[in-house]
């Protein structure tokens, strides 16, 4: 082999050598961390486990009929005041024969992007049967139903209900079975294990107004009782929307959380 042959391999296996040194390096370069809960976020089982869970949007039970970006695990990630308010609420209910329901806690702005995303996407109306029957999906900005920051993103708000014990077992949902309208009769929606109030979980309708004068009789008495309950402990109830609660005041007021819901977020809170 001449002197310039081996000058040239050498310089070849020195490029190639680099390269790969180059490409190996680059994901790690590139990779950015996952964001973690501070630690006044925990885990709502970590405080109380007789907390009925059926976290909604890890799952394709949602009004977007698919799991949604953000959500790793059914946990219900909530402030640390907020779910010890809620652990009272839990104890006083217990007595009476009701536990809560929690179906949505901290919401990761990921997710409420995604949202948007979908609420934009005007031909994807998969969901419209069950859970906006009477609203065009066009208006869903325009009436107050998607927006691009929730107040579930600062960690202290909770979608929940009351379930009568003993609880029976809800059963699993299939993609694509037939819907029913969400306001529909008890007996005719989709058979949740809660106590009736009057509309399932996030339907998209003005009946699912907290004091609607159309909601009345044991409905309505549902849905004060669940109110009555938080309102004493520090919670503020949403009039659009019976479910949903935010405990005051607020630890993270002004700020918008986007770690991923995964029990690693809050690991050793």
């Amino acid at each position: 082999m001449t002197g310039i042959a081996r000058t040239f391999r050498a310089l070849a296996a020195t490029a190639t050598a680099a390269l790969l040194t180059a490409t190996a390096a680059a994901p790690a370069a590139s990779a950015r961390p996952e964001p973690k809960a501070p630690p006044e976020f925990v885990d709502l089982r970590s405080v109380d486990p007789t907390i009925i869970t059926e976290m909604r949007y890890p799952t394709p039970h949602n009004f977007m009929g698919e799991p949604v970006d953000g959500y790793r695990r059914p946990v219900c990630i909530l402030t640390r005041p907020a779910a010890l308010a809620l652990r009272t609420a839990q104890r006083s209910l217990l007595r009476q024969g009701y536990s809560l329901k929690v179906y949505d806690c901290y919401r990761p702005q990921r997710a409420v992007d995604h949202f948007v995303r979908w609420a934009k996407d005007l031909d994807d109306q998969s969901m419209k049967g069950e859970f906006y029957p009477s609203v065009d999906k066009s208006r869903l900005f325009e009436d107050g139903y998607i927006a691009e920051k929730s107040g579930h993103s600062r960690g202290s708000t909770v979608d929940l209900t009351l379930v009568k014990l003993p609880a029976l077992p809800t059963r699993p949902y299939e993609p694509g079975e037939e819907p029913a309208p969400c306001y529909a009769p008890r007996n005719e929606r989709f058979p949740d294990n809660s106590v009736d109030m009057g509309t399932g979980y996030d339907c998209f309708d003005t009946l699912s107004h907290t004091d609607d004068p159309r909601v009345q009789g044991v409905q309505r008495a549902n849905r004060q009782f669940l109110k009555a309950t938080l309102t004493d402990l520090g919670f503020v109830n949403l009039a659009e929307e019976w479910w949903h609660f935010t405990y005051k005041p607020e630890l993270f007021p002004d700020t918008y959380f986007d770690f991923p819901v995964s029990r690693r977020s809050v690991a050793g809170h």
